[in-house]
């Protein structure tokens, strides 16, 4: 078999044999031509035994005379050109032609001369593509994949040119080593210990995976897939290992890229804040694609900051950005000028303004920092590149929706591989998923601002409870994620130095929650000026939430509307700071803690009510008595229920912290807020707190009056005495003529005992109360009327006036401010002569 050697660069007996000998019909000839040795394959082959053709002339086989006479001239060129391959016939014993793959090869016989093997194989038995050696040689040698040979000490004896045209290690540094010497590292020892079990046991390993940094190309590791197999000759003998390599640089990295893209579909967009998601591509791109990100937004995105300066396309204008995403391989990011939420300076012709007015991206695979570039305009960034050795860049604009947003630049430093197009195509894919959910932060941000705005200038912006109560308060708006929400809150001055505290919620967030809630907010106003009880007053706001609903229902860019009414909640209560009593009603909202100047926290039995817009039950109003000093908190659910804690748990928390009665209100409203389970509730979070004060014997004066027309005068003089004693004498001419007027109408137009009463808080308050239940009105009376005129001086002398009906009739009162003000230019005197006038009036028209 010495003689079967082939030169260099053909295939080794070790690879033949395989598909050349084993099995094949052997046959051996002498130097005549004769038959010297006869396999059993060859007699299954053509059907002769060895007895039958050994020693005879091996033209005996062939299919006849003429073909016998060719043998002699074929076998002069076989000893010239030192074997042949092909296709010949035979004839088989039984006298058929038999087609056979044929392969002669010389051999040194023992006495010197040339004897020659024959090998056979039918041609049912060999596929079209290898009919002669030339065929495998070209298959192995030409194969698309690498193909390596080693031995049973995995030394390599042969390897084909794909191999070295996908590793670039020359033919010469590969024969003779095994792949640790070739390749040293972890992943050749470990590729070696499966040659070597596969050496072992024979089975063939599959796909085994394999990466290297290559000599072909430094810059970047390699990809491979290697297969081996251990090679036998006919007899089972281990000749050595085989190996399939094939290059999935191209699929791996497609891999990679694909995991990336997997993992920023879970990773960027988590939340609707604009500088999180920023940061998010940032984060993520870090280390997997560069060393450095930054996330530049354009000032017309908001994120609640100051505006920037705007863009100029072709004006002076220096670009402006905001920082929203910075992630470096570096601790802290020192190679960035600018941390997240800071304003970026971009010089005019850098290639950010470039990128964003041309709305496509930049690829420098090798950063130019010589001298005449952009970065002459900015020394402090091109110092930074120098430390910290910036070499490739890529900046890729966020646009969505038609919008560019900002920029995403990518810097790679310690990785020493400049950016590739593929590299590009990536950063693109990566920014395009991250600026749709950049929009619809933005968007989102935007509609948040607008809702918060709408709902700050709906909310009381200086709650003040007069003489009644002190009050605090805290709102805190849902998370990004939910927005702002419909929670209100108001405390309203009502007549005789009384207070009214409400408190609501409405169904949802956002625009239509805060537009709702000041429609419900103007509504309450507008119904506590008619001091209705807080049982009526609900009752009425529950009509008017139905109308809205109805209203609402046809119309579709109404139904967030609708919805945000229907289920609202609210609570009402009025204090009387003169007799320490508060009345209270609600409508489906939780119930009011109150806390007694020691501490005792309670919650009134009041009845719940419905929500409003069901129209469903009656309200009931309950009467509570408050010592002075008490504590009436009102608050939203978002305070007290949680996704995680039921309301019940949230109550016991707040009465725990009310629980301190010498608490500053400001600090106790603090104290509640911080007990919060979660800083980011999913709703919102609304207090008001009330501490009660009361009006003493010193300030509140009333009398019992007789229904006699002549009563006027004396009620005229028990107020200007109790003026004096008030220290409000520069009010007694007013209020004489308010007293005369309400008096008066009193007598008029009731019947049974009248009382009149004076009030001395924050205003001077004036009350006269009968049994009657008509309320009287202001009339424009003309020049020629002698009546009419009275309760339109009592408005033009009064800060305000107004009536309420009482459980007995009603109260007719007037307001004046402390500081008399004297409308029309009159004096003292002129009052006093229209005082004269009603009086007489009065007179002439009794009885």
């Amino acid at each position: 078999m010495a003689a079967m050697n082939s030169p260099e660069g053909m295939v080794p007996a070790a690879v033949q044999r395989p598909m050349g000998t084993a099995g094949a019909a052997i046959a051996l000839l002498d130097a005549e031509g004769a038959v010297a040795g006869w396999t059993q394959a060859a007699q299954r082959l053509v059907g002769y035994a060895a007895a039958e053709v050994v020693g005879r002339p091996a033209a005996v086989i062939l299919p006849s005379a003429k073909d016998r006479a060719k043998a002699y001239a074929f076998a002069r060129r076989c000893r010239v050109s030192g074997g042949w391959s092909g296709v010949a016939a035979v004839r088989h014993r039984d006298g058929r032609r038999l087609d056979v793959s044929l392969r002669v090869s010389p051999l040194s016989g023992p006495d010197g001369r040339t004897q020659w093997l024959v090998s056979a194989t039918g041609m049912a038995a060999v596929t079209s593509w290898a009919v002669n050696g030339s065929g495998l040689e070209s298959l192995l040698t030409r194969a698309p994949i690498g193909i390596i040979v080693r031995d049973l000490e995995l030394r390599c004896i042969w390897v084909n040119e794909t191999l070295e045209f996908q590793d670039g290690i020359p033919r010469e540094q590969r024969l003779g080593r095994r792949l640790t010497e070739t390749l040293p590292g972890a992943e050749a020892e470990a590729a070696e210990g499966v040659m070597r079990r596969v050496l072992n046991s024979g089975t063939p390993v599959v796909d085994h995976d394999f990466r290297a940094w290559l000599p072909l190309d430094r810059r970047r590791e390699r990809a491979f897939s290697a297969s081996f197999f251990r090679l036998e000759d006919a007899d089972g003998h281990v000749l050595g290992m085989c190996g399939m390599w094939v290059d999935v640089t191209g699929r791996e990295r497609a891999r990679e890229r694909l995991a990336i893209l997997s993992e920023a579909s879970a990773r960027i967009g988590s939340s609707l804040d604009v500088m999180r998601t920023g940061q998010e591509l940032a984060d993520l791109a870090v280390p997997l694609l560069a060393d450095l990100v930054t996330v530049d937004l354009a000032e017309a995105v908001p994120l609640g900051e100051e505006p920037l300066a705007r863009l100029g396309r072709m004006g002076k204008h220096i670009p402006a950005f905001r920082r929203a995403g910075l992630a470096s391989i570096h601790q802290e990011a020192p190679e960035s000028l600018w941390a997240q939420g800071e304003a970026v300076f971009v010089p005019r012709t850098s290639p950010y303004t470039r990128v964003l007015s041309s709305g496509k991206s930049h690829l420098e695979p090798v950063l130019d920092t010589s001298p005449g570039t952009w970065l002459d305009q900015d020394p402090a960034r091109a110092q930074k590149i120098h430390e910290y050795g910036m070499h490739s860049m890529m900046v890729v604009p966020i646009h969505a929706r038609g919008a560019v947003l900002g920029v995403a630049v990518f810097v790679r430093t310690e990785d020493p591989v400049p950016f590739e197009q593929d590299d590009l195509l990536l950063a693109e894919e990566l920014v395009t998923r991250a600026a749709l959910c950049l929009d619809n932060a933005r968007r989102y941000t935007r509609e948040r601002a607008a809702a918060l705005a709408l709902q700050c200038n709906l909310l009381p912006h200086h709650l003040t409870g007069g003489s009644a109560v002190e009050v605090a308060s805290r709102y805190l708006p849902a998370d990004s994620h939910y927005g702002a929400g419909g929670d209100w809150f108001d405390v309203i001055p009502l007549s005789g130095a009384r207070v009214a505290l409400v408190i609501g919620d409405v169904v949802g967030h956002g625009i239509n929650a805060a537009a709702t809630m000041g429609r419900l907010r103007t509504a309450v106003h507008t119904l506590a000026d008619m001091d209705l009880p807080p049982d009526e007053l609900l009752a009425h706001l529950d009509d008017l939430a139905i109308r809205l609903i109805e209203e609402d229902a046809d119309a579709k860019d109404k139904e967030g509307i609708a919805a945000a009414v229907l289920g609202a909640t609210c609570l009402y209560a009025v204090y009387d700071p003169v007799t320490r009593r508060c009345t209270m009603a609600r409508a489906g909202h939780p119930p009011p803690a109150i806390v007694d100047p020691h501490g005792q926290v309670t919650f009134p039995d009041l009845p719940a009510g419905t929500p409003l817009g069901l129209g469903m039950v009656p309200f009931e109003s309950v009467e509570v008595e408050l010592p002075e000093a008490s504590l009436l908190a009102l608050y939203t659910d978002g305070l007290v229920e949680t996704r995680d804690q039921d309301i019940d748990a949230g109550m016991h928390r707040l009465a725990t912290v009310l629980a301190q009665p010498g608490l500053p209100l400001e600090d106790l409203c603090s104290a509640v807020v911080d007990t919060l389970p979660s800083p980011a509730s999913c709703d919102d979070v609304t207090l008001l707190l009330a501490r009660t004060r009361t009006l003493g014997p010193e300030q509140v004066v009333s009398w019992e009056l007789p229904s006699d027309p002549a009563v006027v005068s004396s009620a005229r003089s028990l107020a200007v005495r109790q003026l004096i004693t008030w220290g409000l004498q520069d009010l007694a001419a007013t209020t004489e003529l308010i007293v005369s007027e309400l008096v008066t109408n009193a007598i008029r137009h009731a019947t049974g005992p009248i009382r009149l009463r004076l009030i001395r808080h924050q205003l001077l308050t004036c009350e006269v109360s009968d049994t009657s239940d008509s309320l009287p009105r202001v009339r424009h009376a003309r020049i020629t009327d002698e009546r009419g005129r009275g309760l339109f001086l009592v408005a033009q002398m009064s800060h305000r006036r107004g009536a309420r009906y009482t459980t007995g009739g009603k109260i007719v009162w007037a307001e004046q401010e402390l500081t008399p003000v004297v409308p029309g230019g009159d004096d003292p005197v002129g009052l006093r002569n229209k005082l004269d006038r009603t009086t007489s009036r009065i007179e002439r028209s009794s009885p």
